[in-house]
């Protein structure tokens, strides 16, 4: 099966055509620059240096959240366009699981991928893995950083991510005498690689109802729910599929 992986989920942009389990070309920068313009010129690259055409693909695979808002709209977006354009498969995949794929353990690490998500919160999750296979133990979830660590006391823990430098010190004082590390830089930056492989072990989706998984309102709605506190009672889902 002919993949093309598009993570556009946080800083890092990363795009991937792979064949089964092979890389064919990978094209990923931590850069920050705006997605929605260096997005398309990056996929056209790698078709370029894998000399395959966007017709010979067989599935669309990208980081489907959390994340940035504006990142994952524009490659949710992309996708969604691509693979109903093509006629091809759609797949999301977890943007903590794209991380937690890069870092190899034995079966008792608790891999937990993080995203700073502002006001002292992250997006978190828990990942093991198991007879080869990465398994999703605790769901992905918006939540206080010191929450989360006190979910997972008692765990042989392995934090990956840019973004838990952020919480060194908070890290020293919420995890005191218990077995944690934190994966190499280079574990840091999610690959769409990874994202690729990952995608090709899942059933697809149907394009018209794919939507971002964002994990948390939008700034702007989480204003309009404290003017209006009642109406957010009966407020239905902010996110539709249609």
């Amino acid at each position: 099966m002919k993949i093309l992986a598009i993570d556009t989920s946080n800083r890092p942009l990363s795009v991937a055509l792979l064949e089964d389990q092979t890389l064919l070309a990978e094209n990923t920068t931590t850069v920050s620059k705006n997605h929605s313009v260096t997005l398309m010129p990056a996929i056209e690259e790698i078709f370029k240096q894998s000399q395959l055409k966007p017709e010979e693909i067989d599935r669309v695979v990208v980081a489907q959240g959390p994340g940035s808002y504006t990142g994952l709209r524009i490659g949710v977006t992309t996708a969604k366009t691509l693979a109903y354009s093509l006629n091809k498969e759609l797949v999301g995949v977890s943007s903590l699981a794209v991380l937690a794929k890069g870092v190899q353990a034995d079966a008792k690490t608790l891999l937990v991928p993080v995203f700073d998500a502002r006001r002292d919160n992250v997006f978190a999750g828990g990942y093991m893995w198991d007879d080869g296979q990465l398994k999703n133990v605790l769901p992905d979830q918006h939540i206080s950083f010191s929450k989360l660590c006190k979910q997972i006391m008692g765990k042989e823990v392995c934090f990956i991510g840019a973004d838990v430098a952020k919480f060194a010190n908070q890290l020293k004082e919420l995890m005191a005498g218990q077995d944690y590390r934190i994966a190499p830089a280079e574990s840091a930056v999610p690959r769409a690689f990874n994202l690729g492989t990952l995608g090709l072990l899942k059933e697809a989706e149907n394009v018209n109802d794919f939507v971002p998984r964002y994990l948390r309102i939008t700034q702007a709605e989480s204003q309009w729910l404290k003017r209006n506190p009642q109406e957010g009672k009966k407020h239905g889902p902010y996110v539709k599929k249609y």
